[in-house]
């Protein structure tokens, strides 16, 4: 059996989580294939910061062996260079049929290209979580870090590469236009839901059990939204305001995550504890019972992989247009909100939160029938190594 080992050294991997480094290995394994990671030491706590893992390997929750590699050098450089030791080294010890690497934007991927040349029979991938959201904000993130040293590093493993994926569309379009790969050896590869997790939200009832904690009755029509509110997505309260200003009591709005200190009693203050409820933080795991309970999944703010965790669980969404993220609209299952106001939310609201409603109904079909197939792990876990066939 094929060995596939994830190379995560771009930024921090966190056990527990459902991110994509997390997801892929998961369900490589499932699908028959020996598994390793080979990722940094930082990870993030739970309250918001980096710390250091003290253990350099051990199996991770998903019995995969991690190996977490020391940096080389001063911390404040390597947020941004990331060189670390014993690399090659690991390399040599995984003997990788597959690599698939999590991200082009590390000093290190000489070292990778290195191993790579000296195992000509190695299939490598490439993904990429860069786009003009999140990098490239500034001049010189664009043109001394991307189109300079990221780009130089990516030109430099490129020949060797089989595929480069862009987990977003607009993530794709970082790879043709900042680091000039040619459009034919790129390709979208979603994120998405983890199937296990989904289904047992489902076998269990964990949806209705949230409803019931927060006394959200059946012919309630229940709103979801979640993530980190703070300044970057403020739209959550305009979400809030919006559905205060439903003429429709029946709508009810839940929110979980962390709020930042600076809006907190903003919060308080439009969370009345009957029709607006603040779950507070949640684990990832906890998400899936969330969405499961929800009607539909609102994210008027920045995108976020729970976007991707919600079409693959078969809920409608409505969420904020964004350029390259309509990967998310599968055939009707999202309305995209255009203004940051409580107005526009309200109006989409009074258009598709309501049971019986035409325009909500054609949205939980379309979500129903193709979200939990496209935003699968397990076939997402397939399509990102090529193995369209669904075999190993």
């Amino acid at each position: 059996m094929d060995k596939i080992v994830h190379v995560c050294l771009c930024g921090p991997v966190t056990d527990g989580w459902s991110y994509q480094d997390n997801l892929l290995s998961k369900y490589h394994k499932e699908l028959g294939y020996k598994v390793s990671i080979i990722t940094s030491e930082w990870i993030w706590g739970e309250d918001g910061n980096l710390k250091k893992d003290s253990r350099h390997f051990y199996h991770n929750e998903y019995d995969i062996p991690v190996f977490r590699l020391r940096i080389k050098g001063d911390r404040n450089i390597e947020a941004k260079f990331k060189r670390y030791e014993g690399l090659y080294e690991t390399l040599e010890k995984e003997a990788a049929d597959i690599l698939f690497i999590h991200g082009c934007q590390f000093l290190d991927i000489w070292t990778v290209r290195k191993y790579v040349r000296n195992h000509k029979n190695i299939r490598v991938f490439i993904d990429n979580h860069a786009d003009f959201s999140n990098s490239g904000t500034n001049f010189l993130s664009k043109f001394v870090l991307h189109k300079g040293i990221w780009k130089f590093c990516t030109k430099a493993i490129e020949p060797y590469v089989e595929r480069f994926f862009g987990v977003l569309p607009a993530r794709v379009d970082f790879l043709i236009d900042l680091y000039h790969i040619p459009k034919e050896k790129t390709s979208l590869l979603v994120m998405g839901a983890d199937d296990e997790k989904a289904e047992l939200a489902v076998t269990k009832g964990l949806g209705e059990k949230i409803r019931e904690r927060f006394g959200i009755a059946p012919k309630d029509f229940l709103i979801v939204t979640g993530g980190k509110i703070d300044k970057a997505k403020y739209q959550t309260i305009y979400l809030m305001q919006a559905v205060q200003k439903l003429s429709d009591d029946t709508v009810k709005l839940l929110i979980f995550g962390s709020v930042e200190e600076e809006l907190k009693e903003q919060v308080k203050n439009l969370t009345d504890g009957k029709r607006i409820q603040f779950a507070g933080w949640i684990s990832a795991e906890e998400s899936y019972s969330y969405f499961e309970a929800a009607d539909l999944i609102c994210f008027p703010g920045r995108h976020s992989v729970f976007w991707e965790q919600a079409a693959g669980q078969g809920v409608p969404m409505v969420v904020k247009y964004w350029k390259g993220t309509c990967h998310i609209d599968i055939g009707g299952n999202v309305k995209f909100l255009y203004e940051d106001s409580a107005e526009e939310i309200q109006g989409v609201l009074e258009e598709t939160a309501g049971h019986e409603k035409e325009a909500y109904k054609r949205m939980k079909q379309a979500a129903k029938e193709k979200g939990k197939q496209q935003f699968s792990y397990r076939d997402i876990a397939r399509r990102a190594i090529g193995d369209e066939t669904g075999t190993v």
